[in-house]
């Protein structure tokens, strides 16, 4: 069972990790003003490898099954998942956007030559508040869906169900 549960668990991370590097990437590049395919493709690729790491160092079921019964929520209703979506996006998005924003900034400078007028604080924050409210929306809309197939593919019943 829990050689099961290991590789649940790295399904996730792969697929959560994938998926909102993916759509995080697209919404950075095109928020940044200047959506390029070499640029979405690199930020992509960066963000990915970065979301992997945090997801096999970062045990995510085991961080949100702890907080669902300190707050004594029942696993799988609306306002457990709620709670596993915003934990799942408060360590991955600030992180993510961090990355995302260095590159950006660092490549802007590099060709400007460092003449860029540029204030990462100003393209940090902005960019950190829509990737979190966006990832959040990503997380709630496919975690559980991706949960299901995950426990299917294993032959695992959920937690809340036993299915």
């Amino acid at each position: 069972m829990n050689e099961q549960m290991r590789k649940i668990g790295r399904s996730m991370s792969i697929k959560m990790g994938v998926t909102m590097s993916f759509f995080l990437s697209l919404i950075g590049m095109g928020t940044s003003g200047h959506f390029t395919i070499p640029g979405f493709i690199m930020s992509f690729l960066v963000s990915t490898a970065l979301s992997l790491v945090i997801g096999f160092l970062v045990p995510m079921g085991k961080v949100s099954a702890s907080a669902c019964r300190a707050l004594k929520l029942a696993p799988g209703t609306l306002p457990a998942r709620f709670l596993e979506a915003l934990i799942s996006d408060l360590i991955y998005t600030p992180i993510m956007t961090l990355a995302m924003v260095s590159l950006a900034y660092n490549m802007a400078m590099r060709q400007s030559g460092g003449k860029a007028q540029l204030n990462f604080a100003a393209m940090f924050f902005p960019s950190l508040i829509i990737c979190f409210l966006a990832g959040l929306v990503i997380i709630s809309i496919i975690q559980p869906i991706f949960y299901k197939q995950t426990m299917k593919k294993y032959g695992a019943g959920s937690p809340a169900t036993g299915k």
